[in-house]
């Protein structure tokens, strides 16, 4: 048998498992991993923080459908990644975190005084998916094996393996590594055929039925079987917050989430839901009402590659375990039979209704685009990028009041070009996607709109695209603020003075204001291309020279402080942290 290192033994289980891309910051503790990757094909790529490394990953994943892998090292490394398992698990992410730990011997349980150790599986256990430290050489196949396992059973997330250093590094013999289909499923999930027939019974006959697509589509790369759905039952589709773009937003069953009293609406007068990969939450209301209609008056067939969320937040009267794209490809062949039986007259009348509507909002929504003042208002962002960029350009928000800015005013009009922390609302973790996604999509633009504050968290990471020439374009909303706590604080302190004056007095809020970072200067001196923009009209020939600089570019916007304040529906953002009226 030949000899290699630990480190080797996990590179080659990465080939086999077609990784091409591992993101982590080097450290001689797993020396003999990243040694490898060069010999086995993998590309190395290195950001500032370790953090960032788990949210390039993340976002890599998401955006090519493949195994996203980051590696970080023992105790400092370690501690530093944990906000990106965090975030990136919440998320769902299919992301391997690779960790070396200290030599065996003196962890699991510390022999007492250890260096750069701690407990590093107890802690990310419960955080993540699944976690394991590896005992010995010989166990490193079977552990790689279940992490693999793992990472691609039910709902994606973080899978962590943790070895040893003395492991990763020392060499001994090992036998030939095993092939992906020898230990795991490699095929999707298929639904049971009599649970495609009633699903299809349902629909078909339902008088106005809605499709709710979560990130489960996405995951499944189920983009045209849910537009064909979508047409021949002539049904409107809705999206959680981290399935949008499932259905490209101009198509004219498109419901976008920016439309909230529209959502509400629609999600009221379905008799019949079909939910598909999304489990529900918080920012779908639960389910509940008043916001969705309740049994019997609704009936929800719900498909989910994960058994345990099937029924949990919203009772279903069908639950289907599989595949997204596997369930509609059968629901596709069923319904197709029963074209011509359908009801489809009174579902068109309700879609003309629903387009209007949605004029309507996106008419009041635009009236802020009118305003021209300097410094300007943030909606002049978000749609001065969309007339830029292509349509298949990845977009990225991140930030608090930037990112609801950012979302009213953009559309996805192509599916999995848009990334931001939907679930866990992390400021500093779209610097990171955005390097990932630049990674994942070489050919294509990808630019991040973000806060003052959130860029602040992972502002080093400008070197890291221009050190692996990632030509990607941050417009940074600055208003030099906390600005969605220093709302709450003022609606908290001073409720009435707030509503008639917009804003309050300096010194009447508590450590929400901020000095002012020059992101642009910053940029510069990373070795960026740095513009300053505060009209709405100098944005686009600002971005005209980023694009023609050939470099990673940062954009420094000056936003109106009060006005970038008062984003859009940001009571309804508010309200979705409390329990819904009617539950």
């Amino acid at each position: 048998m030949e000899k290699m290192t630990g480190g080797e033994v996990v590179a080659v289980m990465l080939k086999n498992e077609g990784v091409e891309k591992v993101f982590g910051i080097i450290d001689g503790t797993y020396v003999g991993l990243y040694a490898a990757f060069r010999k086995h094909g993998i590309d190395f790529i290195s950001p500032r923080h370790e953090a960032c490394a788990v949210h390039m990953a993340g976002a890599y994943a998401r955006l090519t459908g493949r195994l996203g892998v980051a590696i970080a090292s023992n105790g400092p490394g370690v501690a530093n990644v944990l906000p990106g398992v965090a975030v990136e698990n919440g998320e769902g992410n299919r992301v391997l975190l690779i960790t070396s730990t200290r030599r065996v011997g003196i962890g699991y349980p510390d022999r007492g005084g250890s260096y750069q150790y701690f407990n590093q599986v107890g802690v990310i256990e419960p955080m993540a998916k699944w976690s394991g430290a590896v005992p010995s050489f010989e166990r490193i196949p079977e552990f790689m094996k279940r992490a693999f396992r793992k990472s691609f059973h039910g709902r994606p997330g973080i899978v962590h393996v943790d070895i040893p250093e003395n492991i990763f590094n020392g060499k001994n013999p090992m036998g030939a590594l095993p092939d992906p289909k020898t230990y795991r499923r490699t095929a999707p999930i298929a639904p049971a055929p009599d649970h495609v027939a009633h699903a299809a019974e349902m629909l078909a006959n339902a008088r106005l039925p809605l499709i709710h697509a979560g990130s489960g589509v996405t995951h499944a790369r189920a983009f045209d079987e849910i537009k064909r759905v979508a047409e021949l039952l002539h049904a409107p589709v809705c999206t959680s917050w981290g399935g949008r773009g499932a259905l490209p937003e101009q198509h004219e069953l498109a419901i976008p989430m920016v439309y909230v009293d529209l959502n509400d609406q629609v999600r009221n007068e379905a008799d019949v839901v079909l939910a598909l990969g999304s489990r529900f939450g918080e920012t779908d209301w639960w389910g509940k009402a008043p916001n969705w209609a309740q049994p019997p008056k609704q009936q929800l067939i719900q498909v989910d590659v994960d058994e345990e969320i099937l029924g949990l937040n919203k009772p279903a009267a069908l639950t289907v375990l599989a595949d997204a794209k596997e369930f509609l490809k059968g629901l596709n062949a069923a319904l197709e039979k029963q074209e011509g039986s359908m009801p489809l007259e009174a579902r068109r009348q309700a879609v003309a209704r629903y387009a209007e509507a949605k004029a309507q909002q996106r008419a009041k929504l635009d009236k802020s685009l009118n305003d021209l003042n300097t410094p300007l208002v943030t909606a002049h962002v978000a749609n001065v990028c969309q007339e830029f960029f292509d349509d298949d350009a990845v977009y990225i928000i991140d930030g608090g009041n930037t990112t609801i800015w950012g979302m009213f005013y953009h559309e996805v009009r192509v599916p999995n070009t848009f990334l931001y922390t939907a679930k866990f609302g992390m400021l500093g973790a779209g610097v990171a996607q955005t390097l990932g996604a630049a990674v994942a999509r070489p050919d294509k633009q990808v630019y991040c709109i973000i806060g003052d504050g959130a860029m602040g968290f992972n502002v080093q990471e400008i070197e890291t695209a221009v050190r692996n020439n990632l030509r990607v374009i941050y417009l940074v909303c600055c208003d030099k603020q906390w600005g969605m706590v220093k709302m709450t604080q003022q609606f908290v302190f001073r409720p009435w003075k707030t509503m008639i004056k917009k804003s309050l007095d300096p010194g009447e809020t508590i450590n929400a204001d901020l000095c002012e970072i020059a992101y642009d200067k910053v940029a510069e001196a990373m070795g960026a291309h740095g513009e300053r923009v505060s009209a709405p009209g100098q944005l686009k020939p600002a971005l005209e020279r980023c694009a023609a600089s050939g470099k990673p570019s940062v954009i420094h916007v000056d936003v109106d402080p009060v006005k970038h304040m008062w984003a859009p529906n940001l009571m309804t953002f508010k309200k979705m942290h409390q329990e819904p009226a009617g539950a």
